[in-house]
């Protein structure tokens, strides 16, 4: 009987230990809600990338990785085939040289055609000075038959002379006279309309402007041929970049997740065929409108691990509303109100020992520091 009330007394002892026990815990805050305000905890994320061939497509032709393997930035991962672009590219080469060598021809024959008319002014002014002293010459022996003439004329009329000698005279006149008229028509005809000013070097003679004319236009088919050649070129660019992008490149350091393409399949452009995770992790936690307003975007957070309890240095990347279900709903324990949640997404670099899937907590002090 002493043993029944003994046990008894035990008992409500105890059970009075744990009433008072649990009401101390609550009121000194460390029931589950006063615990999620203290403490965030958050699962570290890889990035995951999917890559696809930028604006190409094709056959593939080479499956450089596989699932699970380790690959650098700059690594060839697949590779199309390039049959097609490679033929195009040849085409345009040729096309590019045939251009080419029609601007050379086309250049040397201007370069002569400047040489020769260059040749054929100097020659037609030698030609002009020689015209003009025959003229001058034409002319001088014209005077002399002239003064002649008048002699002549005089002695005739006292009856010095014959008849005869005036009139081989007045022949002689007209002779030299004709011959100033055709020395005038052989200079006119070399001068093409110019003005003789005297100075041959100044002289501007039609044909010879004309002949330049024509080879200074011959310039603008030059032209024409370089912007044909200037847009296949582009042309010739636009396809060495295609070429580029049939080899699939890793963007970043990473860890292939999945392999989307087999090779010998018929691949489209920007549709994905790796699964790529990189390096780059961050972490999700949830706070209060109370504590997100002291955070701020590029703030620096340290959170530890839950398993070795090893410091993450973090940077925040963005606070924006959380959805609905992450609100805290606090139904009014303690006479608070359901709070709204704030989603924090904290970015960190991954470490020695810091694996994807950790989960990652982070102090109150960390979020109230500031």
């Amino acid at each position: 009987m002493d043993l029944k009330k003994k046990s008894f007394r035990m008992g409500i002892v105890l059970l009075s230990l744990f009433f008072i026990g649990g009401i101390i815990l609550l009121y000194k805050g460390n029931d589950a809600i006063a615990l999620a305000v203290e403490k965030k905890a958050g699962i570290l994320t890889a990035e995951q990338v999917k890559v696809a061939f930028d604006s190409v497509g094709g056959r593939l032709t080479c499956e450089a990785v596989k699932e699970a393997q380790n690959v650098k930035k700059g690594d060839i991962l697949m590779v199309l085939d390039s049959t097609d672009i490679d033929l195009s590219i040849a085409k345009i080469k040729a096309q590019i040289a045939q251009i080419d060598a029609q601007i050379n021809a086309l250049n040397g024959s201007i370069k002569i055609g400047y040489a020769k008319t260059d040749t054929n002014e100097k020659q037609s002014f030698r030609q002009i000075d020689q015209q003009r002293e025959a003229l001058n010459s034409a002319r001088a022996t014209y005077e002399n038959k002239l003064l002649d003439y008048n002699r002549k004329v005089e002695l005739a009329s006292v009856g010095a002379i014959a008849q005869s000698e005036l009139d081989n005279a007045q022949m002689n006149l007209n002779v030299a006279q004709a011959n100033v008229a055709r020395e005038e028509q052989s200079l006119a005809t070399l001068l093409a309309g110019v003005n003789d000013t005297g100075n041959t070097d100044e002289l501007n003679l039609p044909l010879i402007t004309q002949a330049r004319s024509e080879l200074d236009n011959k310039q603008y088919d030059v032209q024409s041929l370089i912007g044909q050649k200037q847009f296949l070129e582009a042309e010739l660019r636009e396809l060495e970049v295609n070429k580029e992008r049939l080899i699939l490149r890793a963007s970043e350091d990473g860890k292939i997740l999945k392999v989307l393409a087999k090779e010998g399949e018929m691949v489209a452009a920007n549709v994905p065929v790796i699964l790529l995770e990189s390096k780059r992790c961050y972490y999700d936690i949830y706070l209060s409108e109370e504590q997100a307003v002291k955070l701020a975007e590029g703030d620096t957070v340290i959170g530890k691990t839950v398993a070795d309890k090893k410091d993450i240095e973090g940077t925040v990347r963005f606070i924006t509303a959380a959805p609905g279900f992450a609100d805290l709903k606090m139904t009014r324990e303690k006479g608070q109100s359901d709070l709204s949640a704030f989603q924090v997404r904290i970015y960190t670099e991954r470490e020695n020992g810091i694996l994807p899937g950790m989960t990652v907590e982070v102090t109150k002090d960390e979020f109230t520091k500031r």
